[in-house]
């Protein structure tokens, strides 16, 4: 049986269109592949794509818009996407562009969540005012703790009636853009709980103290008292056996603390003689909270205090100190070191 001419021509122009269709379908298709992995044109400076909380790919399509790299590719930038399985999941946080990146790179690293992070140091020695004053300065931070008491941030953290002053561990953090402060301060708590916990399971047998609040306490003064390092467990050592013999601590950085912001930076006799909750010099025993934040290692002076006898311990205005083993030494050690300064 023979075809028509008509049906033959239809044919003809049926085998066409299929082929255009091939050939134009063959060319999208390395056109797609060229785009995936052409280089975008960034220019000399890095940009920034930031994906906020709750944003779709179609957010991020938009962002990508305002940088001005879609150019006209957005259904290219759908399909890639999709092929990828970014769209699927999305990792709040800031995504650097540099030179050479292709739109592959792009959106592989927003598909692995290769965020930008920030560093946040917790200072050993900070009071919590001091702590609360350098996460306000830091702009990459959603603040929530300005609405927020220290009695209803520590009940937000799930920790109520805990002193909000030494329950955050001294250390450096990693964060991302659109983290709060409070994030931020729940894993510092978290760290802190973790590490003071640990600590006191291994403690030295026979310490004067009831519980790991007592040797957080012990630990800040620890803190503010130690200029070197090598001198916190010695340090630790004439506090325990002060504590031990129930002679009052006498500590200078409690009484400063008592003081709060009325202390102008000079410590006079009148202020070892005001009495408040914290002075170890009117009062016996630790003081009731922890009078800063610390940091592992005077945790773990704290906990191991270095064995000795001495019982008193003055600054010699390096940053050392100088201990002593009877009054008379340390009254001797006074007048060379500090009377003499002054």
């Amino acid at each position: 049986m023979t075809r028509s001419p008509r049906r033959r021509t239809v044919l003809a122009l049926g085998l066409f269109v299929l082929a255009a269709c091939a050939m134009a379908g063959a060319w999208l298709l390395q056109d797609y592949r060229a785009f995936a992995d052409r280089p975008l044109a960034v220019g000399e400076r890095e940009l920034v794509l930031e994906v906020h909380r709750g944003d779709g790919f179609v957010d991020v399509l938009a962002s990508l818009r305002r940088l001005g790299l879609v150019e006209g590719h957005e259904l290219y930038w759908r399909l890639l996407a999709w092929e990828l399985g970014v769209t699927r999941r999305l990792q709040v946080g800031e995504y650097v562009i540099g030179q050479g990146f292709t739109p592959r790179r792009v959106l592989q690293r927003i598909e692995r969540g290769e965020v930008v992070q920030y560093r946040f140091t917790l200072v050993p020695g900070w009071t919590m005012r001091e702590l609360r004053a350098a996460l306000a300065a830091r702009p990459e931070l959603v603040q929530k703790l300005p609405d927020l008491s220290d009695a209803a941030l520590m009940e937000a953290l799930g920790a109520p009636g805990l002193p909000a002053e030494g329950q955050f561990l001294a250390e450096t953090y990693l964060f991302v853009r659109g983290s709060s402060d409070l994030d931020l301060l729940r894993r510092a708590h978290l760290a802190l709980r973790q590490v003071l916990l640990a600590a006191w399971e291994r403690r030295a047998p026979d310490l004067p103290l009831a519980d790991p609040q007592q040797a957080l306490v012990l630990a800040s003064i620890i803190e503010k008292e130690t200029g070197l390092a090598s001198e916190r467990r010695e340090i630790a050592g004439v506090f325990h056996r002060r504590l031990a013999r129930g002679m009052r601590l006498q500590t200078d950085p409690t009484v400063i603390y008592g003081l709060g912001q009325a202390f102008d930076g000079n410590l006079t006799r009148a202020h070892l003689d005001q009495d408040t909750p914290w002075n170890t010099y009117t009062r016996e025993g630790l003081p009731p909270t922890p009078i800063a934040m610390v940091g592992r290692d005077a945790i773990e002076a704290a906990l191991h205090p270095a064995p000795g006898d001495t019982l008193y311990f003055v600054a010699r205005g390096d940053g050392s100190h100088h201990f002593s083993r009877t009054l008379a030494e340390h009254n001797a050690a006074v007048r060379r070191y500090q009377l003499r300064r002054r």
